[in-house]
C-alpha cells in the first residue's frame, strides 16, 4: 500500500492551524515557545505528552490553553493519593430498577485529557493510564472499550525529589511521545502574565481554533512526511547507543525510534517540508528520548542528568552524508511507513 506525499496546500493548513494555536496559547502564556512547539509536534505526530517542572510555572495552564483551543472534549484528573483505576477509568454500576450493570464512563473517555500531577498517585493508579495510552481502548470487568480519535493525554508531574510524588514506571514512561520542562519565566514574559492575569483568568478568554476533524486530517498529512531511509539509520544509531552507552542503566525501546521518527515527521510538516531532514530529529531527541533512560548509579552521583546524556550521544553520532543531503523525494507515492 502507498501513500500519496503531502501537497503544498495540505502543508500550508498545518501551519496555518499550528499558528493558530501557538498564538491561542501565547495569549495565556508567554515566552514558552519552545515547549509549545515540542507540544504541537507531539499532538501532530499522535503522541502524548509529560510535561515535568517545579509546581507553579503553568503547566496545567498550558495543557488546558490547548484543550480550549481545540473544540474536542476534555477529561481532567486530579492525581491524589487515594485515586483509584475505576475513577480513571469508569465504574461499572447496578441498577436496580431492571436489574442490570450499567457502565459509567470515566474522565479517560475523551479526546483530550489532563492527568494532573499524575505522580501523586500510587503506581497501581497510574497503571490504568497503560492501556489507554498504547491501545486507545480501556478494558472493565472483561469489556473493551474504545476510546474517541484523536486521542491525547497530556500529564504534568512534579520532580520525583518534591514530597508526596512516586516516580513514575519505565512502562509508563515510555508511552509518553515526549517530556517537556516549562521553566521559569523570563522578567519581560513574568511581567507580561502580571499584567494578563490582573483581575482576569486569560484561560476565560480563549476560544477554539480548530475543532477534532481539522486535527485528525494534520495528523495524517503528518504521518504521510517522507523519511529517507539514512534518516531513518540515523535514529537507529541513536537509539542504540543508548543501550550501550555505560553511563545508562536502561536503555531506549524500539518504541522510542518509532516515536522519534513520527515526533520528526510532525517537526517537518510544522516547518512546511514533505521530508525529514537530520535537523529535526537532533532537536527532538532529548525530548523524545531522555524521560524513558535510567541513569547508571555512577552517573547518578556524578550529577549527570539523560538529558546531558542524550546530548552527548546526539553531538558524537555522525550523520550519514545521504540523510545530510537529503532532498525532497518526488511528488508520487513513498512506500507505507516511509
Amino acid at each position: 500500500m502507498t501513500h500519496p506525499l503531502p501537497s503544498p496546500d495540505d502543508l500550508a493548513e498545518v501551519a496555518e492551524v499550528t499558528a493558530a494555536i501557538r498564538h491561542s496559547i501565547g495569549s495565556v502564556l508567554s515566552g514558552l515557545d519552545s515547549a509549545i512547539t515540542s507540544t504541537l509536534a507531539t499532538v501532530l505526530a499522535g503522541g502524548h505528552l509529560l510535561m515535568e517542572d517545579v509546581p507553579g510555572v503553568g503547566k496545567t495552564t498550558l495543557a488546558r490553553a490547548f484543550a480550549a483551543s481545540v473544540d474536542c472534549s476534555v477529561g481532567r484528573i486530579q492525581f491524589t493519593p487515594d485515586l483509584m483505576p475505576t475513577d480513571v477509568t469508569g465504574v461499572s454500576v447496578f441498577r436496580s430498577d431492571d436489574h442490570r450493570f450499567e457502565f459509567r464512563p470515566g474522565p479517560i473517555f475523551a479526546q483530550v485529557v489532563i492527568a494532573d500531577e499524575i505522580n501523586r498517585a500510587s503506581p497501581k493508579t497510574q497503571s490504568a493510564l497503560l492501556e489507554a495510552m498504547q491501545e486507545r481502548a480501556v478494558t472493565v470487568d472483561g469489556v473493551t472499550r474504545r476510546l474517541p480519535e484523536p486521542f491525547l493525554v497530556v500529564a504534568t508531574q512534579n520532580p520525583i525529589d518534591m514530597e508526596g510524588t512516586y516516580p513514575l514506571p519505565e512502562a509508563q514512561r515510555d508511552r509518553f511521545m515526549s517530556r517537556v520542562s516549562v521553566g521559569y519565566p523570563q522578567p519581560r514574559d513574568e511581567m507580561a502574565m502580571l499584567d494578563s492575569h490582573d483581575g482576569t483568568d486569560p484561560l476565560d478568554e480563549v476560544r477554539a481554533v480548530t475543532d477534532t476533524a481539522t486535527l485528525t486530517r494534520l495528523i495524517d498529512v503528518a504521518r504521510r512526511i517522507y523519511a529517507a531511509p539514512a534518516v531513518k539509520q540515523h535514529i537507529v544509531d541513536l537509539v542504540a547507543q543508548t543501550r550501550t552507552e555505560t553511563a545508562l542503566r536502561l536503555g531506549a525501546s524500539p518504541r522510542a525510534s518509532l516515536q522519534l521518527l513520527a515526533a520528526a515527521k510532525a517537526r517537518a510538516a510544522m516547518a512546511g517540508r514533505n521530508h525529514v531532514l537530520p535537523d529535526d530529529v537532533k532537536a527532538l531527541a532529548v525530548a523524545v528520548l531522555a524521560h524513558r533512560l535510567v541513569p547508571s548509579t555512577e552517573a547518578r552521583l556524578a550529577g549527570r542528568g539523560t538529558q546531558e546524556i542524550v546530548r552527548a550521544i546526539v553531538e558524537r553520532t555522525a550523520v550519514p552524508t545521504e540523510a545530510r543531503d537529503a532532498a525532497s523525494p518526488s511528488m508520487a507515492t513513498v512506500a507505507n511507513g516511509s
